[in-house]
């Protein structure tokens, strides 16, 4: 599959045009309904107006890394916009689970059981029930979050039987000098034999090869604001 060009236009807007067409090519080449990919656009460190002509050009998801930066920027944006939806894509800590329920409509980072204890206690508070991911360390990178891929059945059955959380799909980020086909076909292994429909899988570089290999949501931010 031939893969996007690299170059960024000079907007935002232009961007996210270039990117919607790499998706549609995508999904076209791997026999899939174009609906069947939910972009999120990464806008983390990003402010609002530059944000917001990508919000008038029709994109109404987005992912961002940090709890408070997310919350210091979109409440004003989403009260303009209201059919906005918020995906957290960073590490969580537990004492942020309060904050990140009330704002966020996904998490794609549950990796361990005090993010878990603390997800399921502030969802049972708020009422509220974002969509949960529970992320992959597929290249067992020390320095990086995730559940190992052997320990990843055990810690899905925990999330469901011992704290109740209804956990949509899988997360992962392969590592930056390896090949990313083969973590996005395991990830998508992983989730089938655990009855999960949602992968979370593919960014800037590679979601083209993302989408043929399953993802329902690609994380897309360079391609669409620029480098930051």
């Amino acid at each position: 599959m031939q893969e996007s060009s690299g170059v960024t236009p000079s907007l935002p807007t232009d961007g996210l045009a270039s990117v919607e067409y790499d998706i549609f090519r995508a999904c076209n080449e791997a026999r899939r309904d174009r609906s069947s990919v939910t972009l999120i656009a990464v806008s983390k460190t990003f402010e609002a107006d530059v944000i917001a002509p990508v919000i008038q050009s029709g994109q109404r998801v987005f992912g961002e890394n940090r709890v408070q930066e997310a919350k210091s920027k979109w409440p004003p944006l989403i009260a303009t916009q209201p059919a906005i939806a918020l995906h957290l894509i960073g590490p969580l800590q537990s004492n942020k689970a309060k904050e990140a329920v009330a704002l966020f409509d996904a998490i794609h980072s549950v990796d361990r059981p005090s993010i878990c204890e603390a997800l399921s206690k502030e969802m049972k508070a708020q009422q509220r029930t974002p969509q949960l991911f529970v992320q992959l360390n597929t290249g067992e990178e020390p320095q990086k979050a995730g559940i190992a891929p052997g320990e990843a059945d055990d810690f899905i059955a925990r999330c469901r039987d011992t704290y109740g959380l209804t956990i949509s799909g899988l997360m992962c980020i392969p590592p930056v000098d390896d090949a990313p086909a083969p973590h996005f076909a395991l990830t998508a292994k992983i989730a089938a034999r655990n009855g999960l429909t949602q992968l979370s899988m593919g960014m800037s570089a590679d979601f083209a090869i993302a989408i043929q290999f399953g993802a329902t949501h690609v994380r897309v931010g360079s391609a669409i604001f620029g480098r930051r």
